[in-house]
């Protein structure tokens, strides 16, 4: 068989009664003849390429997640295959991902999410009577008891109860409707929802979207894509990354030249620069809101991460409505949660919630359509949000262990934070404001001259060359601040504060070592 395949391959093969009384050789002719009377088709050209993409997904960038990290994936690929390296292990501190960097789950949660996911656990007596019964009463709620079900689009009724409890709770009694609660896919997904909304128009009228700079680069990345204005204020670095009312003003008078500006967007305590705004400050932005008519965005994901003690969490809702009714019935909120942040660190569940007060009942309807299109946020996100509204309270059998475990997380993130402060502050050209609240340290780091031209001879920001520099050099994966936006002329990084305190001092000790040979050698 092998002799007679391979007579066949080279157009030797006896001639042997094909099965419509044809030679084998003779029926392979003609189609070889076939074959060069018929054109060559040339391949179709591609109908999606880079020019008939969208342009406005083109133009989408997502610094804690651009080239930076695909270059630290390269060189772990590098050191799996035994490539040498100054180093033995690439450390992401490029992304707030808490159990990525060693933080544990809190147990209760961990519990609650195992019975409503496997019920036949709700049998065992391995888990807490407190945790089952939450786990029952979430169960109850989905068709079939089951996770498998999908829920409301606006998600289901008891968990937005338990939210717009844990709101009124929170904020000393300020009501929340659960009405007015949105359970979302991450706080991301609430955001991404509300500017799809507010969005409209062209030209000079086209909506333009007020935000922070340094900010966090979901919100560029939505407006480049929704194709709207981003219009930028700029945090005060040197008084501690505060927000100052005059440059909002600034700020808005200079956009309303080219475009119409509708929403202003607060991330406070602040990613990446890690400041807690006063009340004083909340009250300033929420008039300033309703001088202008500005629809508010408030992102207080990081809510439970304040470490100064000289700071205090206020929500933009509370305020609101201290702030009497001229302000509570007339400016429009949305503000955002999740289960990623915290002390909680749950991000690969995707859970989260909006509250939206003042909305129009017409754009209500309109809001629930939208939702309805993606059918419905995760159903064990939701779970997960549910118990971070709902923990183990006093008397109940979980509780001692919950609230160990929340002080712990929210402890050593204090120490963490306050380390990496004082430990920037000791390298010459580095200097870190205080850490007040979050998860990052966001330095100020001098790059000579000499980097300064050795970057553009790279065709990089100068940022980007230092932070890809200390990657190579010493397997660290920091943020060039070039990627939430920083005032020109400065040059910033953002780093997690994530990493056990072992690790972390070693991470600041390399990042020292590093600076210093960096100034050195462009000196």
């Amino acid at each position: 068989m092998q002799r007679a395949a391979a007579l066949v391959r080279l157009g030797c093969c006896p001639r042997t009664p094909g099965p419509w009384g044809r030679s084998q050789s003779s029926a392979a002719a003609e189609a070889s003849a076939v074959l060069k009377v018929r054109p060559e088709r040339s391949r179709r050209e591609r109908i999606l390429t880079l020019e008939s993409m969208n342009p406005q997904v083109k133009a989408v960038e997502y610094a804690v997640r651009g080239p930076i990290v695909l270059k630290a994936g390269e060189i772990e690929l590098e050191l799996q295959r035994g490539i040498k390296k100054p180093f033995t292990e690439v450390i992401r501190a490029n992304i707030g991902d808490a159990q990525a960097m060693g933080q544990q789950p809190i147990t209760f949660l961990r519990q609650v999410m195992a019975l409503c996911t496997y019920p036949n656990l709700l049998d065992s007596p391995s888990f807490p009577e407190d945790a089952k019964k939450r786990a029952r009463r979430i169960l109850q709620a989905w068709g079939g008891n089951s996770l498998g079900s999908y829920s409301a689009s606006q998600g289901v009724n008891c968990i937005r109860e338990d939210v717009a409890a844990y709101i009124t709770r929170r904020d000393g009694g300020v009501p929340a409707d659960p009405d007015n609660i949105y359970l979302t896919t991450g706080a991301s997904d609430g955001i991404s929802t509300i500017l799809k909304i507010l969005v409209s128009g062209g030209g000079k009228s086209r909506t333009g979207v007020m935000i922070p700079i340094p900010q966090y680069p979901l919100y560029s990345a939505v407006i480049s894509e929704l194709d709207a204005i981003q219009v930028n204020y700029y945090l005060d670095e040197e008084n501690c990354w505060a927000l100052n009312v005059n440059e909002l003003r600034r700020a808005v008078q200079e956009a309303k030249d080219h475009c119409d500006p509708k929403v202003l967007c607060i991330i406070n305590p602040g990613n990446p620069t890690g400041q807690v705004q006063s009340r004083k400050c909340i009250e300033d932005v929420i008039h300033f809101a309703w001088e202008e008519k500005l629809f508010l965005l408030a992102d207080e994901v990081y809510q439970d991460n304040v470490y100064s003690p000289d700071c205090k969490f206020h929500s933009f809702k509370k305020v609101l409505y201290e702030m009497g009714p001229e302000y509570s019935s007339n400016v429009e909120l949305a503000s955002f949660h999740s289960t990623s942040k915290g002390y909680m660190g749950e991000c690969g569940y995707r859970g989260g919630y909006m509250e939206v007060i003042n909305l129009h009942p017409e754009i209500k309807g309109q809001l629930v359509k939208l939702l309805s299109v993606r059918l419905c946020p995760p159903v064990s996100g939701q779970a997960a949000m549910d118990i971070v509204v709902n923990p183990p309270v006093p008397g109940e059998e979980s509780f001692e262990l919950f609230h160990r475990e929340k002080e712990s997380v929210l402890g050593n993130l204090a120490k963490k934070a306050k380390l990496t402060e004082d430990l920037f502050n000791q390298v010459p050209g580095i200097h870190c404001n205080p850490l007040q609240g979050a998860m990052y340290a966001f330095p100020r780091i001098f790059i000579p001259s000499k980097a300064v031209e050795a970057a553009q001879a790279h065709k990089m920001a100068p940022d980007m060359f230092y932070c890809m520099k200390l990657l190579e050099e010493t397997g660290i994966c920091v943020v060039p601040g070039s990627g939430f936006g920083q005032r020109e002329g400065t040059y910033h990084f953002r780093m997690t504060i994530l990493p056990p305190v072992e690790k972390l001092k070693t991470v600041l000790q390399k990042v020292k070592d590093f600076h210093i040979k960096f100034l050195e050698k462009y000196a």
